[in-house]
């Protein structure tokens, strides 16, 4: 019989993620040396990631940071809610949150390639933690935004879940009281663009052109089309441009208004929403 007690297998458990009886084969084939069982157990789990790489990840969290004028919001999707609310998975999405904030990525490709102090990489990471959990696990998106204030706010769709939604706004002047009413709005109404000059002028131009043919299809006087179609497409704006969006706790108000009666001018902003 393997040399090993009760505290080993439970040690060992505790330190891997893996099943009870994973965990007394690895440290019987391991004659109880606990190094020895968890390297067992990591080959074999890294052997099962492979399989997963077609498996779909539409559960996970964004978690967030923000100090200094700098921003970081980071999407780490899995396979199940039920991994996506576990110890494990938040530790480790914390984990890659600090990374990214060290490493000052900005996209996901640079987050993944760069190495932790153990020298590993995030991908290295990303692959043992695949292999203990047992689902595929990837960081999709990652943002950076600078500006002299910015704040992030993380929103919970499911109080049994962590935050689905996260946002980084930066802005200049005001202070960060609105720039954070301003987060919690971009959260609500997922604007797509801050300003309408950041729309492609092939999207405007497609609005326009439906807004139009809509509006002869209803039957609308032909003098009229012009005024309509203007309507229609300043519609448009208000509906995905931020600074043109009725705020959340003032409709009477734009963002921009309010911002402008704050101080304030918002520079940039981030919103990532869980598998979307």
């Amino acid at each position: 019989m393997a040399n090993y007690t009760a505290a080993d297998i439970k040690a060992l458990r505790e330190s891997t993620g893996a099943g009870m009886l994973d965990v007394k084969k690895a440290l019987d084939e391991a004659d109880g040396d606990r190094a020895k069982a968890t390297e067992i157990l990591r080959v074999k789990g890294l052997k099962g990631v492979t399989k997963r790489e077609g498996r779909t990840t539409s559960n996970g969290l964004v978690t967030a940071k923000a100090e200094g004028g700098t921003g970081t919001l980071v999407e780490v999707l899995c396979e199940t809610d039920f991994v996506a609310k576990g110890e494990k998975f938040i530790a480790l999405a914390d984990q890659v949150l600090a990374q990214a904030v060290a490493a000052g990525a900005s996209d996901a490709d640079a987050l993944l390639k760069s190495n932790l102090e153990d020298g590993r990489t995030v991908q290295e990471l990303l692959d043992d933690a695949n292999a203990t959990i047992g689902e595929k696990i990837e960081v999709k998106r990652v943002a950076r935004v600078e500006a002299p204030v910015v704040v992030s706010y993380l929103h919970k769709t499911s109080p049994d879940l962590p935050a689905q939604i996260g946002v980084l706004v930066g802005a200049e002047g005001g202070d960060e009281q609105v720039v954070r009413d301003v987060a919690m709005h971009v959260a609500a109404f997922s604007p797509t663009v801050l300003s309408r000059d950041e729309v492609d002028p092939t999207t405007v131009e497609n609005e326009r052109r439906v807004a139009e043919a809509t509006a002869k299809e209803e039957g609308k006087p032909e003098a009229a089309l012009p005024k309509i179609v203007e309507g229609r497409v300043n519609g448009f704006f208000k509906e995905n441009v931020l600074l043109e969006q009725p705020f959340a706790k003032d409709a009477k108000k734009t963002v921009a208004k309010v911002l402008e009666e704050a101080g304030a001018t918002a520079t940039s902003f981030a919103r990532f929403r869980v598998g979307s």
